[in-house]
């Protein structure tokens, strides 16, 4: 399926369309962006779990994995892989690829779960649910600073970037930096819920998360349901 290349500062990201919008059984439901959890890539087509969703699908690869730009000397941080999100999200609805919806819904996995809910603070208004499920890098790092480390790792260019996994492996999670970005997604959100746990795993941030107000859990197939139904 084609990959549109976006830029995100010095950064290529690749944004694979798994599913165009005039493949989708009902073009007029807002596309879905899967974001893949740590030292992984997007699915090279529509993965047998995502494959009920009626409207066009997208999966992100973030900067240091899959086919998006490999960094020099790593610097990652969950906000910056929130701005990856970000430039996916305005991709998606713009002119050349939504339906008649200006928002999309979210399923991130693992590391992409966690991203998954910083975007549906940071872009409330036009993230229709986000679905959090289990994967690589779901738990990250400490709950609190601990001391600085400085390291060198060999790099060969080659995706996963090991610094990504490294420093996003033991990103920071506060449970209540967390629960600030579902407060986020509460008050701008046009949705009663719009954040749906599907992971069995619960590190304390997503514990944390659950114990808020418009926080449901249901299986994977009932969120992408329910999401769905919205158009």
């Amino acid at each position: 399926m084609p990959t549109e290349f976006l830029t995100h500062n010095k950064i290529r990201l690749a944004l694979h369309h798994l599913r165009s919008l005039d493949q989708a059984p009902d073009p007029q439901c807002r596309p879905l962006l899967l974001l893949h959890g740590l030292g992984e890539r997007s699915p090279d087509t529509v993965p047998s779990w995502a494959v009920a969703w009626p409207g066009p699908i997208a999966a992100l690869d973030f900067t240091g994995h899959g086919a998006s730009t490999v960094p020099r000397g790593g610097g990652y941080s969950s906000e910056m892989l929130l701005a990856d999100a970000d430039a996916a999200l305005e991709a998606l609805t713009g002119p050349d690829h939504t339906s008649s919806s200006t928002g999309i819904t979210v399923l991130g996995r693992g590391l992409g779960a966690y991203i998954g809910l910083q975007l549906a603070g940071a872009r409330a208004p036009q993230v229709y649910g986000t679905i959090l499920c289990d994967g690589p890098g779901l738990a990250g790092g400490a709950t609190e600073p601990t001391s600085m480390n400085f390291f060198a790792l060999a790099n060969d260019g080659l995706p996963p970037d090991p610094y990504a996994l490294v420093e996003l492996g033991r990103d920071l999670r506060p449970p209540d930096y967390a629960t600030s970005f579902v407060r986020l997604a509460v008050t701008g959100s046009p949705l009663d819920q719009p954040i749906t746990v599907c992971a069995v795993f619960h590190p304390a941030w997503l514990e944390a998360a659950l114990g808020e107000h418009g926080v449901a859990e249901s299986t994977l197939g009932d969120a992408l349901s329910s999401y769905a139904a919205l158009g």
